[in-house]
């Protein structure tokens, strides 16, 4: 439907300021974590907040899952993990690293799409491999001036773009999932990921009502009226534009988050040679989708679907 009612160029607009304003996910993460809660339970919270509003609306919308239920939940149980490890990583490591180390996702999704969906490895992929993996080098590379040692954060970072690369890869096998309900089951899987990290993994005690209390309307504003609209419009939108240009048009969340980073974190600062890790693997993404296919991929085909 968006397709009839909005130009290509509304919707690459409406695209790339929804992956912009993901750029900024890490700033309620920590607003929450400073309002009291520890850093894994502010990722339970922020993300069990959307629930309230997508429970009651998965009842009157369960129907558009017959057929697809069973890969409804596989790709929402791997976006779900994909999105507890990316917060988690947020919170642990430096934002441009945990960035970074995610939007590796374009080496994991095409090793996928070779293996599983049977794409071709063209010339350009294996470029775009070659140069992510060198900028993966240089990323973690960790001179002793740098302030930030490498952690459990940057681990979280990267398998969380593994994990997102096989969510994408079962959208492609089954595009025609519904938005909403995989909203859903995504923010479940998410919130229950998230907990087990909390409460095993961390042991972090729980919080206690009344931080619960004080965090509540930053984590309900932020979770609720700004990043699920944009998860909606991120995935809807890429179900229609080509995946070339939405994979393009995405990376504008890299460079919210490394802005916002800079000026509300300036002591998060990492080497030279690391800044040149970051901008090879920016550009591995740029040549995996823009020359990285022969011809024109399936539908849903980004970082974000």
């Amino acid at each position: 439907m968006f397709s009839k009612v909005y130009s290509d160029k509304t919707l690459s607009l409406a695209l790339a300021l929804s992956a912009g304003v993901w750029g900024l996910y890490w700033f309620p993460l920590r607003t929450i974590e400073n309002a009291g809660l520890s850093g894994s339970w502010s990722v339970v919270f922020f993300n069990a907040c959307p629930l309230l509003l997508l429970c009651p609306l998965l009842v009157f919308n369960f129907r558009q899952l017959m057929g697809v239920l069973g890969p409804t939940l596989l790709a929402a149980s791997m976006i779900g993990m994909a999105f507890t490890l990316y917060a988690n990583g947020l919170v642990e490591t430096t934002i441009v690293r945990a960035t970074m180390l995610y939007y590796l996702t374009p080496v994991w999704s095409t090793l996928l799409g070779v293996i599983w969906l049977s794409e071709p490895l063209t010339r350009a992929r294996i470029i775009a491999i070659g140069v992510a993996f060198q900028g993966l080098f240089l990323l973690l590379s960790n001179g002793e001036s740098s302030d930030y040692p490498l952690n459990i954060g940057d681990l979280y970072s990267l398998l969380s773009g593994m994990f997102w690369a096989v969510g994408v890869a079962t959208l492609n096998r089954w595009s025609n999932i519904p938005i909403l309900p995989l909203a859903t089951f995504i923010f479940f899987s998410t919130t229950a990921f998230s907990a087990i990290f909390a409460g095993v993994l961390h042991v972090d005690p729980l919080p206690d009502l009344t931080m619960l209390k004080t965090a509540f309307p930053t984590a309900a504003f932020w979770s609720i009226f700004i990043f699920l609209p944009c998860f909606c419009i991120i995935f809807r939108v890429s179900q229609i534009l080509f995946p070339g240009r939405v994979g393009i048009l995405t990376m504008s969340e890299v460079v919210v988050a490394i802005i916002s980073a800079a000026i509300l974190v300036p002591e998060e600062t990492m080497l030279l040679m690391q800044w040149v890790g970051a901008i090879a693997i920016l550009f591995a993404g740029l040549i995996e989708v823009l020359f990285g296919h022969k011809k024109p991929a399936e539908p849903i085909h980004s970082m974000y679907t």
